[in-house]
């Protein structure tokens, strides 16, 4: 028998729990160089120390985590100004029209910090960043360098450890959340339905417009970015609700006509 043909009879025979568990066996084994470079790093070093400060800072408070769908165009963000919110990626294009920042700001792909580096640099709010983003950003007091993989899926209740990114910065900020001590945690803007199709992850240049976030200019003409991996995301998402329900926490969503199904739904104007 050909080593092809017994690892394809390995895949038919082993059971899914042992095969996850010798997925992750080897996730665990390659990632180890990074994860050691991580530890040791200054920059992360002095992240691991001061984000504790933000450790159950907001016990029995509630946030709302703010997408970046066009929903948002439909939803009274007003009503924000006096809530603790969590903005993600290109978050601040509205600042200026709102009259106020989020409470905190969340951006962790490669492409938005890239290209926007110099804006979210300039935020006056705390923000936390994949520590692969001190290729473009250069620390300071109120930059968290959080560290960030692709692989390795898991829901981690300390922000000063390793965060899975189920694929989407939304799932970062609910492990933000969590960390913080938020007990109810209130998703808008989160359509989870994008117009531009194909394959997950894929890197595209913008030609035009943009029709899938609140601002056409969001990822307008020459903006590189990826096609969103929504299946990744929801498989990111359950594991948030399951988490924060084991600790008689909460998720729900508010957005306005959104298609994610894994939160319980709630109507946006019912929470003021």
């Amino acid at each position: 028998m050909t080593m092809e043909k017994i690892k394809e009879l390995f895949k038919r025979i082993l059971p899914e729990a042992v095969k996850n568990h010798i997925r992750n066996e080897k996730d665990v084994l390659q990632r180890l160089p990074q994860d050691l470079e991580a530890f040791i790093d200054p920059v992360r070093r002095n992240t691991i120390s001061s984000i504790k400060k933000f450790h159950n800072a907001h016990n029995g408070e509630r946030c709302f985590v703010i997408g970046n769908g066009p929903s948002l165009q439909n939803t009274d963000m007003t009503n924000l100004r006096n809530e603790y919110t969590f903005g993600l990626n290109r978050i601040y294009l509205m600042f200026q029209d709102l009259g106020f920042s989020t409470s905190y700001f969340v951006s962790i792909n490669d492409l938005v910090v890239e290209q926007s580096a110099a804006d979210i640099q300039a935020l006056d709010i705390p923000k936390f960043v994949s520590w692969r983003s001190r290729k473009w950003l250069t620390p300071k007091d109120d930059l968290f360098f959080l560290y960030t993989t692709y692989t390795g899926p898991k829901f981690t209740k300390n922000a000063a450890g390793r965060l899975w990114e189920g694929a989407t910065v939304t799932y970062i900020a609910l492990q933000l959340a969590y960390y913080m001590g938020f007990s109810e945690v209130i998703l808008i803007g989160v359509d989870h339905n994008f117009a531009t199709k194909g394959k997950p992850n894929t890197t595209i240049t913008s030609e035009g417009d943009d029709p899938n976030h609140f601002d056409p200019k969001y990822f307008g003409k020459g903006f590189r970015w990826q096609l969103p991996d929504l299946e990744t995301s929801e498989i990111a998402y359950r594991m948030a609700r399951n988490a924060f329900e084991a600790d008689g926490r909460k998720v729900v969503d508010a957005t306005v006509g959104g298609k994610l199904t894994v939160f319980p739904k709630v109507e946006y104007n019912s929470l003021f």
